[in-house]
This record gives structure tokens, sequence and C-alpha cells, in this order.
């Protein structure tokens, strides 16, 4: 998907005047590219056996979850700060984030490491789950379709000021529901990980808006009161300080062994949502499927004797 993105940005911006038009070419085409290739699999595997489309549709399900990603880089993190080695941490964390990292102390890269792993619960995670549940494998595949063109277009510099206001936007727009659906997922994780729920419930309250990101926020803010740490606040992006407002109270100093926490309660989330995400479905197909056996049945006992009478 980067791959795509990244070639319909070279193509239209020779070939276009407008940024802002460019920019939902860009936007049109990798998402059609994306879903049109994961249909083309589903449906090719599908074409030589059922069981192959079922197989193939949990495949592009599975690619567009991000859990296992995440841990591992922010694992490379955690592992550079305890063998005191910053620097390998500053070029683990600039993995994972947008911001500048060259200049960040410890505590300034455990604190990038924690919001990213808590942001990307909700678009690593629960809205990829969210859409496959609703709209099944090519609706998960379209939302990674999105989220890849946020992370790469979405910034707020001259380059891509108008050019990823779209990918931006419409990033927003779908975040929306998954996130607040999925965000309380974090709280009881507080609850069972052995943290403080009652302070994750009321610093999310408090400044889960604390952020440009109209969901970043929350995840972030709800991670922040569990632990009882500080995050947000200014940082550096493309050589230019940016002034962010903090989220959560400074109750102790943020360490590393917080950026291990942080991965505990958002798998822990992850679990709970994803039962939850299956539950539901289960229910909603019972539902479906059974009154339609019911009368498809009755239908059929019905017909019998007047096929028997009529002859």
């Amino acid at each position: 998907m980067g791959k795509v993105a990244a070639g319909f940005e070279r193509m239209l911006r020779q070939r276009l005047r407008s940024e802002f038009v460019a920019g939902i070419g860009a936007v049109l085409g990798t998402i059609g590219i994306s879903v049109g290739a994961a249909f083309l699999l589903i449906q090719g595997a599908e074409n030589l056996h059922p069981a192959l489309g079922d197989v193939a549709s949990v495949y592009c399900i599975y690619t567009c979850i991000a859990l296992r990603d995440l841990r591992e880089h922010a694992k490379r993190v955690y592992k550079a700060l305890d063998a005191d080695t910053l620097d390998s941490a500053r070029h683990a964390v600039s993995m994972i984030v947008g911001r500048d990292t060259d200049d960040l102390d410890e505590s300034a890269v455990t604190k990038a490491t924690i919001e990213s792993v808590a942001e990307s619960f909700v678009d690593g995670v629960a809205a990829p789950l969210f859409y496959a549940m609703l709209l099944g494998p090519l609706g998960a595949v379209a939302y990674r379709a999105i989220n890849t063109l946020d992370s790469m277009f979405g910034y707020r510099n001259e380059r891509y000021r108008r050019f990823g206001w779209v990918a931006a936007k419409l990033d927003d727009c779908v975040n929306y529901i998954p996130c607040r659906l999925s965000v309380p997922f974090l709280v009881l994780a507080a609850c069972v990980t052995g943290h403080s729920p009652r302070s994750a419930f009321r610093i999310l309250r408090r400044d889960g808006r604390n952020h440009a990101s109209p969901n970043a926020g929350l995840p972030e803010a709800a991670v922040a009161g569990a632990l009882q740490v500080q995050l947000g606040g200014p940082s550096s992006y493309f050589g230019k300080l940016v002034k962010k407002p903090t989220i959560g109270d400074a109750v102790r100093v943020i360490c590393p062994r917080d950026i291990r926490r942080t991965i505990h309660i958002v798998s822990v989330a992850t679990i709970a949502f994803l039962a939850c995400a299956i539950s539901l479905r289960f229910i909603a197909v019972q539902n479906s499927l059974f009154p339609t056996k019911r009368v498809a049945a009755e239908a059929s006992h019905t017909a019998a004797p007047a096929a028997v009478e009529a002859k």
C-alpha cells in the first residue's frame, strides 16, 4: 500500500497542477487498488475451493492488524533504553513516530513510545477489527489503506498541507466510531493489569481532547491515567517546535519500564475487544441465518403436500 501511494504521489504531482486534486487522486487510487487486489485474491481462492476463499479472507484481515509489529518495535526501544544505549533507542523510536528524535532524552523517548503504542491500539487493532466485523475483509483492507495514506501524507507541513488534507480528514472520520467504542477496553485492561481504572477514566474524560487529532488523544489519555504519568507536551516536527497540551498528571516520573506496562495494557485490551467483536459477529450471524433456514424449512413442508395433491 505504501509503495502504491508513493507511486501515485509522484505521478499525480507531475501531471496535475492542483495539489489538492492530486491528493484526492492518490487517495482514491490507493484505496481502489488495495481493495481490488484483496477482492481478486479472495475471489480467485474461492473459485479454487470455498475453504481457500475463507483462508484468503482471514489472511487479508490478519495483514491489516498491526499488534505484533507494534509490540516488537516498542520492545526494541525498551531494550535499547534498558541497555543504556540512547542513540539506538532514538533510532528505534524514529521507526514508529513522526516527530524528530535526534535530540530526545530518555524520558522523551519513553513518552513518544507510550503515545505511539496507545494510539496504535485504535488504528492498528480496534479499527481494522471493527470494519472487518461490519464489512468483512474488504472493509478491513479499505481501512488499512486509508490509515496508511494518513501516515504517509497526513502532515501539516508545506509538502502535504494541501496534498494530504483529504487523507488526514478521511482517517479522522473512519477512526471516530471505532476509537470511542474501543477506548473503554483500555480502562478495563487497566483494572485487569493492576493499574488504576479510576484514574484512567478520569483522565480520559478530562484530557481526551487535548490533542490535534479528534481520536488520538483518547487512548493516550486512558493509558496516561492508568499509568499515572504525563504524556503530550511540546514536540519537534521537521525542525519546528509544536506546542501541544499535556495529557495526564505527573503523579510519578515516567520510566522505560512504563513501555512494557503499556504493551501489557494494550495486549489485554486487544484480547477483550477481539472477544467482544467475535461474540457480536456470531450473534448477528445466528440471528440472520436461523430465521432464513426456518422459513425455508416451513416453505418446503408446505410445498410437499401441495405437490402431492397436484399429482
